[in-house]
């Protein structure tokens, strides 16, 4: 896949009915020849541009980057804070209402301790690969900026890997090179890489697909 093939998908997207609201640009990566009961695909792509959506934060720190966690973070727990969110439903909602969770790296234990069923389960907690896990001298605003131009794949039971890429309104550079970001570092990630991969398609929140 190439960027004139990108381009020209976008194209046909742009001639369908338009809607009352900014749509979103979702990229559809359909499977093939691959068992993902047995080996689940999980991948973090950061994206060079946005992709136009929203996250919340959620950080788990002590009093050296508390500052720094209110400044650029959508909420913060301290560990005395911990004891409010033993109860089950108090940690679901909270797992549904963050997108990632940061924490500082002595606080870990305690945090696996308290949360790891509720986040644990959703695939939420603190996550070093992404940078999640974090010494007291961290920069807490690159490591938004970071998580905010971040998506994630995944494939556990269906055969089909999507994502969010862009919004109506980007430049058709800006989203036809986050789509070849995706594609790029999916393809390497692969058992077969092209082997395992049966087509690609992109739509429009509301529209319907054009494969690319």
């Amino acid at each position: 896949m190439d960027k004139p093939e990108v381009i020209k998908a976008l194209t046909e997207l742009k001639q369908q009915p338009k809607r009352k609201f900014s749509q979103s640009y979702d990229l559809i990566i359909n499977l093939k020849n691959i068992v993902v009961k047995q080996n689940p695909l999980d991948f973090f792509v950061t994206l060079h541009n946005s992709n136009g959506r929203k996250i919340k934060i959620a950080a788990f720190v002590d009093q050296e980057l508390k500052a720094q966690a209110k400044e650029f973070c959508d909420l913060v727990i301290s560990e005395e804070d911990f004891a409010k969110y033993k109860d089950k439903s108090v940690g679901r909602k909270l797992a549904r209402e963050y997108d990632y969770f940061i924490a500082q790296a002595n606080l870990m234990p305690k945090v696996a301790a308290a949360f790891g069923k509720a986040l644990g389960t959703r695939g939420k907690m603190p996550n070093p690969k992404l940078g999640c896990v974090i010494p007291p001298n961290a920069n807490l605003d690159a490591l938004r900026t970071k998580l905010e131009l971040t998506v994630r794949l995944t494939a556990k039971q269906g055969l089909n890997l999507q994502c969010l890429v862009g919004k109506e309104g980007q430049s058709d550079d800006e989203v036809a090179d986050n789509i070849l970001t995706v594609y790029n570092h999916v393809i390497k990630n692969l058992p077969n890489e092209l082997q395992n991969v049966k087509n690609l398609y992109l739509k429009t929140t509301m529209g319907k697909p054009v494969r690319i």
